[in-house]
């Protein structure tokens, strides 16, 4: 199994129960097919470099987790058909980026 981050941006317009559904949405996607969630992280609303789709802002969201390359592929075809999602990006970490990932969780629970 690969260590993999997403990171996800979720259209502004979305009421916080609507945006907590959306993400329990695609946590149950990773769920499903075996992928053991490692880290979840709500970044919040915020201002966005550049507009897309005529929105300037954005619900960021960070998943960590392990699973399959497989995974990947359906949890980003569930992104593409979803039309609250604006942008998404999925990256697989080597062990440096893992340790390092690792090595911030554990700083933010001593916060």
């Amino acid at each position: 199994m690969n260590q993999y981050e997403t990171v996800f941006i979720l259209t502004p317009v979305l009421s916080d129960v609507q945006m907590k559904e959306t993400v329990e949405k695609f946590k149950g996607i990773l769920a499903q097919q075996g992928a053991e969630i490692i880290n979840e992280e709500n970044w919040g609303l915020k201002k966005m470099a550049y507009a897309i789709d005529k929105k300037s802002t954005g619900f960021y969201q960070l998943l960590e987790f392990k699973a399959e390359p497989a995974v990947v592929e359906k949890l980003e075809i569930g992104f593409r058909r979803d039309e609250r999602v604006i942008r998404f990006l999925t990256v697989k970490l080597d062990k440096y980026a893992a340790e390092y990932a690792a090595k911030r969780r554990s700083n933010k629970k001593e916060d």
